[in-house]
This record gives structure tokens, C-alpha cells and sequence, in this order.
């Protein structure tokens, strides 16, 4: 006989009577029906492979032996590629994301760099010979790359970059060298111990003047050996808040010479007799980092995907307190506060998810029309991807936290995984350019746009002069008017901010500083616009079934409303909305949470994340949270014996000792 699935009573009557198909969600976010069934047969390939489990949680290995076995698995994996179902590239995108990968490289991928920015380094800045060199070894994986840029004094800042390469020209090479420990690479993942060729960011000096930061390929370790190249200083940086064996390291040179055409040439040359060639746009070297901020976008929807999915299930079957005095104690979700903590965040994946993939289209067009010589998209996509990313992940990270708060004390137990999704989104918070200094940059556009009237179509709203209505109009075109209004009004906050620091007699850059604060809030309302537009548009465009339709209506008009009641203040400065509105739209907000509550069992069911995905006891799609708590408690090396070795050496002495 066949052993009777468990599905815990609570979450059974959660899923009954579902008024939509879940499966129409599942391919709506997935991108279509065909690239579910391709990710469901990567994930029985992968999932299924017992080479790919571990044999103990990654908790209990020393930090040394967390690397080796991320390693272990991530070389399997790319000995996995040439059979995948899936095809190669599906895999490998699949893999290096914040899904799968995470399920099976838990604390981090090792090789993760050489995929996600070293590759595109080479497509996007080297020439068609350069390529022709280096990019079938880096495929076939004969060679391991990293992307160096941070270093340990300076980050986001890249003219402050320190690590210098000087043309020779009596020898055709480049002179690499780290003039102070400041000048250090720092953080670039992979460098510790796994790589062996590097993408380098540094000052290029050529005839006695520095040209910039340029890219350069430089070859890091012996081949045969992976010891450090004469003049290579490089090694790990050491444990972090998370994302350990993503293999994070320092490197410095030691006048490192690598020949003249190992600069990525693809934009701008130096010619054998060190005459240095511009590149017709100064703006195209952002490509690599440009699509790394896309990526994020996406990797910030998942991981926001997984925790909400934890705490949802969980606050279904946990029950607690009284609700009415004498009845059995309630789901801990059929309260109203902890409605109002789990379904924006449950809404927020819907709405950074269809915002990631307007992006996503947007760097497909605008990548082609660069390769063509077309650079009309890029300073909309430079500032769009700034802004998405700076509040996806900022988003993301206050979202998990109140998701992991949500679960009581067993969300902090690391088994529940919101420690390992935290440590991930709050990473990207500074990574690829640290949140406060994107903000700046996208404030920056907002303002040459606003001035001189002229810019891309994400900001065609501040050319326009759009009068509002003399009453607050609370529909939902109503309320995206409202968005657009504040957006426009804090950016015009700020320009009047500017303006009167210049009567003053404050030079630009100072008075740029003394408006900091109105500038950051300006990109914000930007960013939160373009999600808010990105979300009611493709409930428009899109060819929905009208149950499906109606439950995305009500997470949008729910999430846009509980933006608004959080920035309240931005609206009563930008636009005629009274105390009055803000009572009404509070109790349609209200209304809704009540609304969606029923669904919200097979919203997040709709996800289609499988348990392995999760790693969380809490988020089981059969409930069995209490058990398998216990499970994970029985893992831990310290209750394998009923005494530990330290009661005998250090406690039982201090029992003796009649202090």
C-alpha cells in the first residue's frame, strides 16, 4: 500500500474552492506555458540528482568546508549542462538565479561571477578578435573569470579607483599596479580561491595622462598549478552576513606586466605607440553593469517570492491566541495585522516582477540598437536600471524582514531560511552600486529632464505639464495620477532646493549636497511610479482569464494604495489630496486585505516553488511544520550524544569548584 500524503487540515481548506487557476499565474510568471514546463523539467534534472543534496545542513561545516562542498556541487552542475532538457543557456540563467541555484547552492555559487559578469565583460567590451580569444575557453570553462572593480578605499565612486595601468611602449605592455593598501581590490566573488583570469577595472595612463577607468583581461593563476602569477597578491576576505562561498576576495599587483591588446578595446584603444582613441560614447562601458542591475531586479522578485511564500503558509497553520473569547485560538493569518504585514510584500512580487520584465525588454532593444550604434536608449535604461534596482532591493530587504518577523521566533532559526534570503537581498542593497549614490545618479537624470524639457519615455512625464483635477479622483487611473503628480512635484521640490542654495552663491556641487535629501526622494517616487504604471499596464495588455484578472486587480490596487498610505506626505505636498481622501482610501485598503485573505494560500501556491526551493520547515507546501522542526533540531551535531565533551572539561569542574 501507498503511504498516505500528509497535508496538514488548515492549508487543506486554505486550497479548496480556488476561484482562479493557479496554473494561468504559474505561466504568467514564469513567461508562458512552454517555459514552465522547461523550468519543471530542469528542476526534476537537477533536484532529483542525489550528488547535489547535502549530507548535512551547511550550518555545521566550517567556513573552509562550505567553500569545498558549494565547489563540489558547482562543478557538477556544469558537468550537468551538457545534458540538460532545458538546453544550456535556459540552464545556466536558471542556475545562476536566486531559484534553483539557491535550492542546491545554498550559501553561494562559487562560479557565479564567470557567468553573470565576466562573460558579458568580454562580449560587451571586447573586440571580435578579443572574443574570438578568450570567450570559447571561458564557455567551455578552460578558464575561470572574475569582474574586479571595487576596491578595498573606493566602490560605486569609479573615477576614485586606485589600481593604475601604465602603457609602456618600448615593450607594448600594460604596467598593473596597486599604488596603496586602498588600491586593493576588494569583494569581487570567485576571486578568493576559484579564479584564474580576471576582468580588471583600472586608470589607464598612456603619455603621461590618465584616460579613465578602462577594462582589462589578466590572467590571475598558473593554469596547471591555480598558484597566484609573480606579482598577483590575492586571497579570500573572509566570512560575511551571508552568501559565504560566493568566494569573495582582495587582489593587488605588484607591477604586473600583461600585454597592450589584453585592454578590451571594443570602445576605445591604445595604439602600439600609446596614442590613446576615444570611445564615440562615454557612457558604453555601463553595459556589463547595466545588465547585472537587470538581473538583480529579477533575483530580488524571487527571493522576495520565497519568503513570502514561507510566511503566508506558515500563518496559515500556526494558531494562536484568542480571537473571541472561548473559541479555538485562530490562524495567526486571520488577523488583521498580520494581513497588512504579509500581503503588500505577497502584492510587491507581482509588481517587481512585471516592473523587472519591462526592464528586461528594455536592455534587449536598447543592447541591440547599441550593437547598431543606436545610443538613444541608453540614459533611459542607465537611469531606469538605478532606480529599479535601488528599490527592488531596498523593497526587498524591508519586505523579508517583516516576513521573517512574522513568523514569531522560528523565523529566526536559521532552518526557516529567511536568514540565508536576508542576507542575499540586503547584499544587493550595496552591491553593483551601493542604493544612496544610484539614487543620486537617477535624481540627476530627473533633473537635466525636467530642465531642459527633453529625455526617454520613462521620464516623458516631466516634460509635460499635467494639470490635476480639483478633487482626488480614488479609482485606480485616479490614483496613478496622484503617483505621477507627486513624482513631478518632488522633483520640482528639489530643483526649487537647487535653485535657491545657487542664489545663495553656493557653487553647483555644494549646493547638490544641501539638497541630498529632496533628490533621493524625487528618484524614489520616480522608481515607485514606473513599478506602479508597469503593474496597471500589463493588467491591461495582458490576455488574463477574468478570475485571474480580478484577484492581480485587487493585489494591484492594493499594493499602490498601501504605497500611498506609507508616503502619505509626498502626495499632501505634490498634490490636493485631503484627510478625507486619505480616510477613504485607508478603508478601501482595509477592504481589500479582507478581500484577498481568502487567497492567499494559492497565491503564493500559484509560485509553484518546490519544498527544495523553500528549504524552509516553515514553508512546506504539506504543512508539517512542527515536525520537521524537530527534524532539523535532531541535525545538530550537539545533540549526537546525550553529554557533550565540554561538560566534562569546562562545566563539571565549576560545579565542583563551590564558587
Amino acid at each position: 500500500m501507498s503511504k498516505e500524503i500528509y497535508e496538514n487540515p488548515d492549508l487543506k481548506k486554505e486550497r479548496q474552492n480556488c476561484p482562479f487557476n493557479k496554473e494561468e499565474i504559474t505561466h504568467l510568471l514564469d513567461g508562458g506555458k512552454e517555459k514552465t514546463i522547461e523550468r519543471k523539467q530542469l528542476e526534476n534534472y537537477i533536484l532529483s540528482d542525489e550528488q547535489l543534496k547535502d549530507a548535512v545542513p551547511m550550518e555545521y561545516l566550517s567556513h573552509a568546508d562550505k567553500y569545498a562542498e558549494e565547489l563540489r556541487k558547482a562543478c557538477l552542475l556544469m558537468h550537468k549542462l551538457a545534458d540538460s532538457p532545458a538546453g544550456q543557456v535556459p540552464t545556466l540563467r536558471a542556475l545562476m538565479g536566486a531559484g534553483l541555484g539557491s535550492a542546491v547552492l545554498k550559501e553561494g555559487n562559487p562560479l557565479a561571477l564567470h557567468y553573470v559578469m565576466f562573460i558579458p565583460a568580454l562580449m560587451g567590451q571586447g573586440t571580435i578578435d578579443q572574443q574570438a580569444k578568450w570567450l570559447e575557453k571561458a564557455y567551455n570553462l578552460n578558464m575561470i573569470g572574475t569582474y574586479a572593480q571595487t576596491e578595498l578605499g573606493h566602490g560605486t565612486f569609479l573615477r576614485g579607483l586606485e589600481t593604475r595601468a601604465t602603457y609602456d611602449p618600448k615593450t607594448q605592455e600594460f604596467i598593473l599596479e596597486s599604488p596603496s593598501l586602498t588600491a586593493y581590490k576588494w569583494w569581487p566573488g570567485s576571486l578568493g580561491k576559484t579564479a584564474n583570469y580576471a576582468v580588471v577595472m583600472a586608470q589607464l595612463y598612456t603619455k603621461g595622462k590618465c584616460e579613465g577607468t578602462h577594462p582589462f583581461m589578466v590572467q590571475l593563476r598558473d593554469e596547471e598549478t591555480h598558484e597566484p602569477l609573480p606579482g598577483i597578491l590575492i586571497g579570500e576576505i573572509g566570512p560575511k552576513l551571508g552568501m559565504n562561498t560566493n568566494d569573495n576576495g582582495y587582489l593587488g599587483f605588484e607591477k604586473f606586466r600583461i600585454p597592450r591588446d589584453h585592454l578590451l578595446m571594443k570602445h576605445s584603444q591604445v595604439l602600439e605607440d600609446g596614442t590613446y582613441v576615444k570611445p564615440t560614447n562615454s557612457k558604453l562601458s555601463y553595459a556589463t553593469m547595466v545588465f547585472v542591475r537587470v538581473v538583480v531586479c529579477q533575483d530580488m522578485t524571487t527571493n522576495l517570492r520565497k519568503a513570502v511564500t514561507i510566511a503566508t503558509r506558515y500563518s496559515c497553520v500556526r494558531r494562536q491566541s484568542e480571537l473571541k473569547p472561548g473559541d479555538r485560538e485562530p490562524q495567526v493569518m486571520d488577523y488583521q495585522a498580520q494581513q497588512n504585514k504579509l500581503l503588500p510584500p505577497l502584492a510587491a512580487t507581482f509588481a517587481f516582477q512585471l516592473a523587472a520584465d519591462h526592464l528586461w525588454n528594455l536592455y534587449n532593444t536598447a543592447n541591440n540598437n547599441i550593437e547598431q550604434g543606436d545610443l538613444e536608449l541608453l540614459p533611459d535604461l542607465h537611469g531606469l536600471s538605478c532606480a529599479l534596482k535601488a528599490l527592488c532591493s531596498s523593497e526587498a530587504a524591508n519586505f523579508v524582514e517583516v516576513c521573517r518577523q512574522s513568523c514569531g521566533g522560528h523565523g529566526y532559526m536559521s532552518c526557516s531560511n529567511f536568514p540565508r534570503i536576508y542576507g542575499q537581498v540586503t547584499a544587493a542593497e550595496t552591491y553593483e552600486g551601493e542604493n544612496t549614490v544610484l539614487w543620486l545618479q537617477v535624481a540627476r537624470y530627473l533633473v537635466k529632464t525636467r530642465k531642459e524639457k527633453s529625455g526617454g519615455l520613462s521620464v516623458k512625464y516631466l516634460i509635460g505639464e499635467e494639470k490635476g483635477p480639483k478633487t482626488v479622483d480614488t479609482t485606480l487611473e485616479g490614483i496613478v495620477k496622484l503617483y505621477r503628480r507627486a513624482a513631478v512635484g518632488l522633483v520640482d521640490v528639489a530643483i526649487a532646493e537647487l535653485d535657491k542654495s545657487g542664489r545663495k552663491g553656493e557653487a553647483p556641487h555644494d549646493a547638490w549636497n544641501h539638497a541630498a535629501v529632496y533628490l533621493i526622494k524625487a528618484a524614489q517616487a520616480h522608481a515607485r511610479l514606473f513599478v506602479v504604471e508597469s503593474f496597471v499596464d500589463s493588467l491591461k495588455e495582458g490576455k488574463l482569464s477574468t478570475p485571474v484578472r480580478t484577484v492581480l486587480s485587487q493585489l494591484c490596487e492594493l499594493f499602490i494604495i498601501y504605497w500611498l498610505l506609507e508616503r502619505s506626505g509626498d502626495f499632501f505636498l505634490c498634490s490636493n489630496l485631503t484627510k478625507q481622501d486619505l480616510l477613504l482610501l485607508n478603508s478601501k485598503y482595509v477592504e481589500l486585505l479582507a478581500a484577498i485573505r481568502p487567497q492567499a494560500v494559492n497565491l503564493v501556491d500559484s509560485f509553484d516553488l518546490r519544498d527544495e526551493v523553500l528549504n524552509s520547515p516553515l514553508g512546506c507546501w504539506d504543512g508539517n511544520v512542527y515536525q520537521r522542526l524537530f527534524d532539523e533540531a535532531a541535525k545538530s551535531p550537539l545533540n549526537q550524544s546525550n553529554v557533550h565533551e565540554s561538560f566534562h572539561k569546562y562545566l563539571k569542574p565549576l560545579l565542583k569548584s563551590n564558587l
